[in-house]
């Protein structure tokens, strides 16, 4: 066979469980022998020539179909497709060098048509419902999936029952209606949302996307594998050969996501395109984190959360089956950690993504930065990793969860006041009174990055006044030219440190009551900390200044 111009002739699935293989077909609803319902597809792979196929997808469009030869799908007249896949692997700049990190890239899957990952999911799941002749389907979902499942087949002419659990933000539930899926809301939890739609399904005797939503699931999130190991290659390598993170970190409810990605990289492996397996950092929220607690406890079975404490309601899964055992398995195979963040802590990592990177995420995505920031913490990461986070969808329905209700200033102008003889400096007068306020601020900061970042986020806060000088030296004069209100200064810079700046600061008269923030990614000593103690009014390691907590303090010293 070749393997790069010709359609399936067999694809076979197979249960995680038990490794019965059956074939592809509409009665599918999991396993025959022992009722696992996560299979995963199996094809005829020999006879693969692995160059002459990464000949040909450099010449295909930039989507996810690119790879279609390892997708579940016949025949290719049966896609149902809209651009989805292909998204940009952004490599982060601020953020990067506020955590100390060399490599960090963001898989931007927000910039599918439907704003989400799960577009990959519903091509994928769509085009095999439409092979196999489906004309209805009942979804149990928390949102993105419904919403992409909609959009899909409104195209393909299948008609999609959608389940909501209560908590799924009504903006959300709209959406899937607008593309004209008939919305069932359940006052319950996502579990019993599920539970309520198979019941549904096989009362009306509708397809039920259960056996099918794990192949379409596992088999689409593999190609952001593929992708993530083809756009690393041209960026660190040149483009001479494809290239796997130390790190792969995803937000996780029901863990088919990062299931599909680990599948993926194995698949490369047994290709012999990659040389290795990345570790998985897989976060889920404090108040539905059943994966987390069993990692925690060493166990390979989760206990599920029969209430789950979390308002993102796409990551309330309270039982992850089968899921949790598989990743558990992966991490104790290839590496990897579980941990949480909490609610709050995704509402801020929303704030710190749109202010340093200028993307805007859903909440899944925010507790994977806010993950993320705690792994590098903790020293789980390290600055040399290269790490990649996939960042599943945008925020759209949350912003005014996030902002609150002051995210505006208000300039009242009268009648009079708008004449054309006004005066330029009646309306700068009026925009002043709203920052009253206003502080000088010097940052002495050798990581550019970093500094702009700083400056970045009090901006954010305050008209401030702020300059910046990129070592020790320059920023001792700058501070006695500007004579600022604070100074915010980094420890390790070359020639004169912040050590010396500190010093040199406490020694002139005219500058030594100057209030001194010292951010710094050095792990001090007992020492170097009592240098420091009585010189500064805080001591910030890099990485924790971006905290909400923090950039608060450190406003109200200004004012």
């Amino acid at each position: 066979m070749d393997f790069a111009t010709t359609d399936h002739n067999q694809i076979e699935l197979e249960c995680t469980n038990c490794h019965t293989r059956i074939a592809l077909n509409k009665k599918v609803t999991g396993c025959p022998n022992c009722g696992e319902n996560m299979l995963e597809a199996r094809y005829d792979l020999s006879g693969i020539n692995v160059q002459t196929w990464l000949a040909e997808t450099k010449q295909r469009k930039h989507d996810l179909w690119r790879y279609r030869e390892v997708l579940p799908i016949f025949n290719s007249a049966n896609i149902i497709s809209m651009g989805e896949g292909g998204t940009p692997l952004l490599k982060s700049q601020a953020l990067a060098a506020s955590l100390g990190l060399k490599n960090l890239y963001i898989k931007d899957e927000r910039q599918g048509p439907t704003g989400s990952f799960k577009d990959r999911q519903a091509t994928v799941a769509i085009s095999a419902l439409k092979e196999m002749g489906v004309n209805e389907v009942v979804v149990a979902s928390t949102g993105n999936v419904a919403i992409a499942y909609a959009a899909y087949a409104a195209r393909a002419g299948i008609k999609v029952w959608a389940f909501f659990p209560s908590l799924t933000p009504g903006d959300k539930m709209r959406e899937a209606a607008l593309y004209g899926a008939e919305v069932i809301k359940i006052t319950g939890t996502y579990d019993q949302t599920k539970e309520l739609a198979a019941r549904f399904a096989k009362s009306k005797g509708i397809f039920l996307d259960r056996g099918i939503k794990s192949v379409a699931a596992i088999e689409a999130m593999k190609t952001i594998a593929y992708e993530i190991a083809e756009q690393l290659g041209d960026d660190l390598e040149g483009g001479e050969r494809w290239r796997t993170p130390d790190w792969f970190l995803q937000g996780v409810s029901g863990g088919m996501g990062p299931i599909g990605v680990g599948k993926g990289f194995q698949e490369m492996m047994n290709f012999g395109l990659v040389d290795k397996m990345p570790a998985f950092g897989l976060i889920q929220s404090a108040g539905c984190a059943p994966m987390v607690e069993a990692f925690n406890r060493g166990q390979s079975i989760a206990t599920p959360i029969e209430n789950p404490q979390t308002i993102i309601a796409t990551l309330a899964t309270g039982n992850p089956g089968r899921a949790y055992e598989l990743l558990y398995e992966y991490v104790q195979q290839y590496g990897g950690h579980f941990t949480s963040a909490t609610d709050e802590e995704a509402f801020t990592a929303t704030l710190i993504a749109a202010r340093t990177e200028g993307i805007s995420v859903e909440p899944a995505t925010a507790v994977t930065f806010a993950g993320l920031i705690r792994m590098v913490r903790e020293k789980v990461i390290l600055p040399d990793d290269v790490v990649v986070v996939n960042c599943s969808g945008h925020t759209m329905s949350v912003e005014k969860h996030i902002l609150g209700d002051q995210w505006q200033h208000s300039v009242e102008l009268t009648e009079q006041h708008v004449a054309p003889t006004l005066p330029e400096e009646g309306l700068l007068s009026a925009l002043q009174q709203v920052e009253s306020n206003v502080r000088r601020i010097v940052i002495i900061e050798d990581n550019q990055d970093a500094a702009r970042l700083i400056k970045r986020i009090l901006q954010a806060r305050g008209n401030y006044d702020i300059h910046l000088a990129a070592d020790g030296a320059q920023g001792v004069q700058l501070v006695r030219e500007v004579r600022p209100d604070m100074v915010i200064t980094d420890l390790m810079m070359p020639d004169v440190d912040g050590f010396a700046v500190i010093e040199t600061m406490k020694g002139d008269p005219t500058i030594k009551d100057i209030p001194i923030v010292v951010v710094t990614a050095k792990e001090l000593t007992v020492k170097e900390r009592a240098r420091l103690s009585g010189q500064i009014e805080m001591l910030l390691q890099k990485g924790s200044f971006i905290d909400e907590e923090f950039i608060e303090s450190l406003v109200n010293k200004l004012h």
